[in-house]
């Protein structure tokens, strides 16, 4: 733990930016600096720079779409992360935005989540995937991501307090777009580090075992996805960056297993409905 007068002073040091510090646990009984209201903050920027990129790329679908499918796209994910928020297991539920867009990139098999909880999700994750279960799964994962506040925690680790700082200040635009991309997957650099994406795994099982709705682990149906395309020689981009779908695969069905929830997937039929009304 930090001693308290080096925070102190760290308060001192940094009072006249006006941003919320704080030298005590979060909800998540960890010890960040950065206050909550910075991650939104600095969400808010990392989901603009977002949205203009696939905007100007014409691939962010949007919600006003004249296209009826893409409106039932949206309401058929509104629906599931709702179920999610509902769990009652996500610390920052009332506090974040968890907004979800789609990114229309029929080869890109992700998603990802910003710090504030701004999610996107890529059509070729959508297309890939089996059923709902697997894509909640993920979206779990990815939630799990900024309510245990990943970003930020990897940012100050690597770059410290007063970068963060920085960037919700404004005072660092071509750093958030690096950050924007990095998370996309369009940039290398900021990566999750082992631990983070094992805490996320774990508490995806957790989102979905306490909505009663899907099985508790529908992330392992992803990975084993994921596996399957790396043994065909085949490997995604995702393979590469993140750690070992096999160990992933074991430790996520001994999580479900440890709580004892349901493992049974639902039919397929709603979420091929769901593809379809995105032409996929």
């Amino acid at each position: 733990m930090r001693p308290k007068s080096t925070c102190f002073l760290s308060l001192l040091l940094l009072s006249a930016s006006l941003l919320t510090l704080s030298c005590s646990t979060d909800k998540n009984g960890d010890m960040v600096l950065f206050g909550i209201e910075n991650d939104v903050k600095l969400g808010a920027q990392v989901s603009r720079e977002v949205d203009s990129t696939y905007k100007a790329k014409g691939q962010l679908l949007a919600r006003n779409s004249s296209d009826p499918g893409v409106r039932r796209g949206y309401a058929y994910l509104d629906q599931m992360v709702d179920r999610l928020m509902a769990s009652g297991e996500v610390s920052y539920k009332d506090e974040f935005a968890w907004d979800v867009k789609i990114i229309d990139d029929p080869e890109n098999l992700n998603a990802f989540a910003t710090p504030g909880g701004h999610i996107y999700v890529f059509t070729g994750l959508i297309k890939y995937l089996d059923n709902e279960d697997q894509l909640a799964g993920v979206l779990g994962h990815e939630i799990a991501h900024a309510d245990q506040r990943h970003t930020v925690k990897q940012l100050q680790k690597q770059y410290g307090i007063n970068f963060l700082l920085s960037l919700v200040l404004g005072e660092n635009s071509g750093e958030v777009q690096q950050i924007a991309g990095q998370l996309a997957g369009q940039l290398a650099g900021l990566k999750f580090s082992r631990d983070y994406e094992r805490e996320s795994d774990a508490y995806s099982v957790t989102y979905l075992a306490a909505t009663n709705y899907y099985a508790c682990d529908g992330a392992a149906g992803f990975f084993q996805k994921m596996q399957s395309l790396a043994q065909s020689g085949n490997p995604p981009e995702f393979i590469s960056t993140h750690p070992n779908p096999d160990n992933r695969i074991t430790q996520i069905e001994s999580r479900a297993k440890e709580l004892g929830c349901n493992t049974t997937p639902k039919g397929a039929n709603g979420y091929n409905r769901f593809k379809q009304d995105l032409g996929l």
